[in-house]
């Protein structure tokens, strides 16, 4: 099994259906953190379906997402302040 990396996910889509349905792709792969923030543990097969999904609901000229990858070592620096908690690696993953 290939290696999962910690992503952060941040998406704006101009049209409510659209966003709906992006919604809907994201809810399925990690953890809303935020309205149109998540944050999930991919590999790089899933990273590539995700984006593959998502390009096929997008208009790349009305709406945006954003990908960041964050280390290891950056991740021990992360603080959630006020309501939340941080994203824990997944304990078991199911293929």
């Amino acid at each position: 099994m290939s290696e999962r990396f910690f992503y952060l996910l941040a998406y704006d889509i101009a049209d409510p259906k659209r966003l709906v349905r992006i919604a809907k792709i994201m809810e399925a792969i990690g953890e809303r953190v935020q309205d149109s923030v998540f944050e999930a543990y991919l590999n790089e097969a899933e990273l590539t379906n995700l984006l593959k999904r998502v390009e096929r609901v997008m208009v790349m000229e009305e709406d945006s997402l954003r990908i960041y990858l964050i280390c290891a070592a950056c991740r021990t620096k992360m603080r959630c302040v006020g309501l939340g908690q941080l994203t824990s690696p997944p304990s078991v993953i199911i293929v």
